[in-house]
C-alpha cells in the first residue's frame, strides 16, 4: 500500500508541475519549437571502439551526459546507473561499501567496467569483478552503458554488458569546474577540474574529496548503532600532445583511495550473526594509459598503440589488527586499427596481450598468482544503403590455463525515414576467464573452463511530435553456461579429493529474458519527462529458481522543469521490486520506492547554488538483507564554471 500511496503522491506532484509549466507563456509551444528535433543522436565509442552515432549501431546503449549528471546532482556512479533501463544494483550499507551492478540479470562479475577506455576489473576479488562502491562522479562527464554480451570488442567479462566512465576531456580554452556540497550525516564533497590548451599540448586535471560519518552498515532498524563512515580521495588527468597532423601522444591517469568503516559477524548470547564491529576496509586503485596515435591516408586509417596499467590494493582491519591484504595488477599492451575502406565499409581490428597478477599477504608467506591472455579481434560494418548498417565481428583469446576461446557477434540497424523510426537487432557471445583466486587459491581449480554466454535482443525506437517524444521497446534473452560457483566437499572424492574446505567448479547454467520500455518527452522546451520500465526474469536453468538479488521489476520516472527566471527543479521516482536474497529462494527482500527532489539556481553567469533531498518520504528498505540504507537526507552546495 505504501508503494501506491507514494506513487500517487508523486504523480500528483508531477501533474501539478506540468500544469504550471503549461501555463507559463515564456515556454508556450510554438511551431518553430516543434520543428526542431529534441532527441540528440549522441556520438558513442563503447559499442564498437570507434566513434559512431547511436543510430548507427544495432546494440542496446544508454548515454548519461554531463548535463544529466549535473541535473541529478549524483555523487556516485551507482546512483546514476540505478536509473538506466535493464540495470539493478545493490549496496552493502552506505557510500563506499561493496556494491554490485547487474545488467539484465547478469552477475556483477560479468560487467566490464572501463575508465577512459581502460578495463579496471579487480584481480584481488574472488570473482574478478569490479566494486563500483568507490567510483564517484567527481570529474566524470559522461557514462556509456552497453547491454548484452559484448566479448568480441571488450573481451573477458563482457557477459552482461559494459559500463564506461569517461572523465573530463581537455578543452581548447581555459576551463575551470568546481563543486562543493554539505549535508546529511556530516557529509562533505568537494571536486575541481581545470583544462586548457597550450600550443600543441592540451591537458585536463582534476581532484575530489568525499567524507561522511555515514550510516551503520548493520541496519539501524535491526539494532545497528555505530555510524560507519567513509572517505575517498580521487584524482584524474589527461594529456594530449600533437606532434604533427597525423601523430599524437595520449596520456591518462585515474586514482582513487577509499577508506570504509564496516560491520561484520559477531558471537553474542550464544548466536553467531551480523552486527556492529570495528572493521575497516582500505581500497586503493590506479589506472594508467599511455598511447601513440598515427593517422594514415588522410585519416582514413587510424592506428593506436598503447600500454595500460591498473592496480588495486586492498587491506582490511579489525580493531587495528590487519586481517587481509591483497595487491592485484593488470599490464596490457594493445594495438587497434580503424579503417574506412569506403563510405560504405568500416573495419575495426586489433591485438592485445595482458598479464594479470595477484598477491595475498606479504613476506615469505605471501601467495602469488599470475596468468596471461593474448587476443585478436576484428569487426566490419557495412552500410549498403542509406539508413541500413550491418556489423559482424569475431575474437580469439588464448589463456595460459584453459587455452583458446572464440566468440562472435553481429547486429543490424535500419531506419526507413531518416531516424524517426529505428529498428535494431543484435547477437552477441560473451566469456569470462576464471579469476586468479578461482584458479590458484586454496579453493582453486586449475582445470576450470571459461564462463560463456549467448545473448539476443531486438528493439524499435520511434520519434513522434517532430522529435519531441521518443518511445523505445527492446526484448532480450541471454543464456549462460559453465558458470563458476563454490561447492562444499563433505567427502574427499572426485574433484573434492584433498579439498576438505571446498573447491570452485563450472557447475551453473542460467538464463535471463525480459523487456525494456522507455519514454522520453520534451513537448515544451522547459519540461522534460522520462520513464522506463524493465522486466528481468533471471533464473537458474537447472533448478528453475530465481537468481538471488535480481528483482524482476524496476521502474524509473523523472521530471525536470526550467523556470523562466533560471531556477531548475526536478524529481525522480524509483521503484525496485522484491527479490530473493538467497539462491534457495527462501528469504525474500521487499521492494521499495524512492523519491528524490532537487533544485538549482544560477546566481551569476559562473556560480550556481543547488540542493536536493534524497528519499523524500523516508522509505525503510534494504537492497541487501540486514544492511542499512539512507533515510531522508538533504544536501546543499555550490557549483562554479569558468
Amino acid at each position: 500500500m505504501r508503494f501506491y500511496n507514494i506513487l500517487l503522491s508523486s504523480t500528483c506532484l508531477v501533474a501539478s508541475v506540468a500544469s504550471i509549466a503549461a501555463s507559463q507563456p515564456a515556454f508556450a509551444e510554438t511551431a518553430a519549437a516543434l520543428d526542431g528535433a529534441m532527441m540528440e543522436d549522441a556520438i558513442i565509442v563503447t559499442a564498437s571502439r570507434m566513434e559512431q552515432s547511436q543510430s548507427e549501431t544495432g546494440r542496446s546503449t544508454t548515454v548519461i551526459d554531463e548535463e544529466r549528471i549535473e541535473r541529478t546532482q549524483s555523487v556516485t556512479v551507482l546512483d546514476l546507473l540505478r536509473n538506466v533501463p535493464g540495470i539493478t544494483m545493490t549496496r552493502s550499507g552506505g557510500v563506499g561499501t561493496a556494491s554490485s551492478v547487474f545488467i539484465r540479470g547478469a552477475d556483477t562479475r560479468h560487467t566490464v567496467a572501463l575508465i577512459d577506455g581502460v578495463k579496471i576489473n579487480d584481480t584481488t576479488s574472488p570473482g574478478g569483478g569490479f566494486n563500483f562502491g568507490n567510483l564517484m562522479t567527481g570529474n566524470i562527464e559522461r557514462i556509456e552503458v552497453l547491454r548484452g554480451s559484448q566479448s568480441v570488442i571488450w573481451g573477458s567479462q563482457a557477459i552482461g554488458g559494459v559500463v564506461h566512465a569517461i572523465t573530463r576531456e581537455p578543452t581548447d580554452k581555459l576551463s575551470i569546474n568546481a563543486r562543493a556540497e554539505y549535508g546529511y550525516r556530516d557529509t562533505g564533497h568537494v571536486t575541481g577540474n581545470i583544462s586548457g590548451r597550450f600550443g600543441p599540448v592540451a591537458a585536463s586535471a582534476g581532484a575530489g574529496y568525499y567524507e561522511s560519518e555515514g550510516i551503520s552498515a548493520f541496519n539501524e532498524d535491526r539494532g545497528g548503532t555505530e555510524r560507519d563512515g567513509y572517505r575517498n580521495f580521487g584524482a584524474n588527468g589527461k594529456l594530449e600532445i600533437t606532434l604533427s597532423d597525423a601523430v599524437s601522444v595520449d596520456l591518462r591517469g585515474f586514482y582513487s583511495d577509499g577508506k570504509t568503516d564496516l560491520d561484520g559477524f559477531v558471537f553474542a548470547n550464544g548466536v553467531f550473526g551480523f552486527g556492529d564491529t570495528d572493521d575497516v576496509d582500505n581500497n586503493e586503485e590506479f589506472v594508467g594509459y599511455s598511447g601513440v596515435n598515427v593517422d594514415l591516408f588522410g585519416g582514413r586509417f587510424k592506428n593506436r598503440v598503447a600500454f595500460t596499467y591498473t592496480s588495486t590494493k586492498r587491506d582490511t582491519f579489525n580493531a587495528d589488527v590487519q586481517t587481509f591484504e591483497a595487491l592485484g595488477r593488470n599490464e596490457r599492451f594493445e594495438y587497434q586499427g580503424v579503417l574506412d575502406l569506403s563510405d560504405m565499409v568500416k573495419a575495426v581490428f586489433g591485438a592485445e596481450t595482458q598479464k594479470s597478477k595477484y598477491r595475498s599477504g606479504s613476506g615469505v608467506g605471501a601467495e602469488r598468482f599470475s596468468a596471461n591472455i593474448d587476443s585478436v579481434y576484428g569487426q566490419v560494418s557495412i552500410t549498403p544503403l542509406s539508413g541500413f548498417t550491418a556489423t559482424a565481428g569475431m575474437r580469439y583469446d588464448d589463456h595460459t590455463t584453459f587455452g583458446g576461446e572464440t566468440t562472435f557477434a553481429g547486429d543490424v540497424v535500419y531506419s526507413p525515414n531518416d531516424g524517426n523510426t529505428i529498428f535494431r537487432a543484435s547477437y552477441g557471445e560473451g566469456f569470462k576467464v576464471p579469476s586468479l583466486y578461482q584458479l590458484f587459491s586454496d579453493y582453486g581449480n586449475s582445470s576450470l573452463n571459461p564462463e560463456t554466454s549467448t545473448s539476443y535482443d531486438a528493439g524499435v525506437t520511434q520519434l513522434l511530435v517532430g522529435g519531441k517524444l521518443e518511445l523505445s521497446a527492446t526484448v532480450f534473452r541471454r543464456t549462460g553456461e559453465n558458470l563458476i560457483n563454490f561447492i562444499n566437499c563433505p567427502v574427499s572424492t572426485g574433484i573434492c579429493t584433498d579439498r576438505p574446505f571446498g573447491v570452485y567448479d563450472n557447475i551453473d547454467r542460467t538464463k535471463a529474458q525480459g523487456v525494456e520500455l522507455s519514454l522520453l518527452a520534451r513537448l515544451v522546451e522547459a519540461l522534460t519527462w522520462s520513464l522506463n520500465y524493465s522486466l528481468i526474469d533471471a533464473k537458474d536453468r537447472d533448478t528453475g529458481l530465481k537468481l538471488n538479488r535480481r528483482p524482476e521489476h524496476s521502474v524509473n520516472a523523472s521530471i525536470d522543469y526550467d523556470w523562466s527566471f533560471g531556477l531548475k527543479t526536478g524529481a525522480t521516482v524509483t521503484h525496485i521490486g522484491s527479490h530473493y536474497e538467497d539462491i534457495a529462494n527462501t528469504n525474500k527482500t521487499a521492494g521499495y520506492v524512492l523519491v528524490d527532489v532537487r533544485a538549482a539556481l544560477p546566481v551569476t553567469q559562473n556560480i550556481e547554488l543547488y540542493g536536493r533531498v534524497d528519499n523524500l518520504f523516508d522509505e525503510k528498505y534494504e537492497s541487501v538483507f540486514t544492511y542499512g540504507t539512507f533515510g531522508r537526507s538533504a544536501f546543499a552546495g555550490v557549483r562554479l564554471r569558468y
